[in-house]
């Protein structure tokens, strides 16, 4: 039996004046028959210049990003909506069917029965707005936010309470919650969540290459979640070794290590009407230290050989460290512009080589 057997028996200016301007004006050819979304913190860094008050054309305003996802020839978007007035909601759906784009919210679950309301308004919303979807993320990166496994197991008792109390709001309004496997469970925690809570209004969205943290394989990962996909992201990576453990950085899509193009026919095999939408993070790599006491606090029955496929892949496929991508050190304006041509590659290698 190989090692994905074994996983499956167990799981079961540019400055502040190029922030404003069209793609078109830039010299961009937009790309033709583009199907690929973009997920919102693909422009995390732009976002962030931003809130300095460095453009008047924010694309934390649902409005402006479609439109400025449109300009570059995404297919879709994946975007924090919001309580909006049903006038913006359906402003907002009419011009996503003008533009033949698709529209997927993304949000966090009810923390407690007094925030049921307000997620329900989001859930209103985005409905109006066109989705069908939400993206939902539980967590951040578990291994740097927890010391104990005690930590992780009120983590994972407190968003089993919240995925009850969405579940209810989704299923009334027939939205579907797509949660995100980010960098928190592994696949068997994932799917005891998922089948405990058995609702065809909840399964997965499928990220290509957060759960190589977690030292799962990126093939296994989106082979155990396939079942489950009700959308998608897309990514690829680079990895480097390092003292404690190795390094993981998001790079243009086709330039990394990742099968994308038979991810994304694994996952259309198993959902044919999945979409699929671009997380590409312009940024430092990350650091995962697996060979740290820190990190296996909370792996207590992750078995050593999934360490031991992980560090034989990582020495297999690693780029030289100085060669992974890092931008803090640049001036904001020139992130900014790293960013937007890193959206601009994705979706060029996705509408060329990967038939989205």
């Amino acid at each position: 039996m190989n090692r994905r057997d074994v996983l499956f028996s167990i799981a079961g200016g540019a400055a502040a004046s190029m922030l404003g301007t069209p793609a078109r004006a830039l010299g961009f050819a937009r790309p033709k028959g583009t199907q690929l979304g973009v997920a919102q913190f693909s422009y995390n860094i732009r976002l962030k210049a931003e809130r300095s008050g460095r453009t008047k054309v924010r694309l934390d305003d649902p409005l402006n990003f479609l439109d400025h996802c449109h300009e570059v020839g995404a297919g879709g978007v994946q975007m924090s909506i919001g309580v909006r007035a049903e006038a913006f909601a359906n402003k907002l759906r009419r011009k996503a069917e003008a533009y033949g784009m698709f529209v997927e919210g993304s949000a966090s679950l009810p923390p407690s029965r007094s925030d049921v309301e307000k997620f329900e308004a989001v859930v209103r919303t985005a409905k109006q707005a066109g989705a069908t979807v939400i993206r939902i993320a539980m967590g951040g990166r578990r291994y740097e936010q927890f010391d104990r496994a005690e930590q992780f197991r009120t983590f994972a008792d407190r968003s089993q309470k919240s995925l009850q109390l969405g579940e209810p709001v989704a299923a009334r309004h027939s939205m579907r919650l797509a949660i995100e496997n980010h960098k928190d469970r592994r696949i068997p925690e994932m799917l005891e969540m998922l089948e405990h809570i058995s609702s065809e209004y909840v399964g997965v969205c499928v990220d290509t290459g957060n759960s190589f943290a977690l030292l799962e394989d990126p093939m296994v990962t989106v082979e155990a979640y396939a079942p489950w996909a009700l959308a998608a992201h897309l990514k690829d990576m680079a990895v480097a070794e390092y003292e404690d453990g190795f390094l993981l950085a998001d790079v243009p899509l086709g330039e990394g290590l990742l099968d994308l193009a038979g991810m994304v026919r694994i996952l259309r095999k198993a959902r044919p009407d999945i979409q699929f939408s671009l997380e590409m993070a312009t940024r430092d790599p990350l650091e995962v230290p697996c060979l740290t006491e820190k990190y296996w606090a909370t792996f207590a029955a992750v078995c050593g050989s999934d360490l031991a496929w992980t560090l034989r892949y990582v020495r297999a496929n690693a780029s030289p460290k100085d060669s992974l991508p890092r931008v803090s050190h640049l001036p904001l304006d020139k992130q900014v512009e790293l960013e937007e041509n890193n959206v601009k590659k994705c979706l060029a290698f996705a509408s060329a080589r990967l038939s989205l």
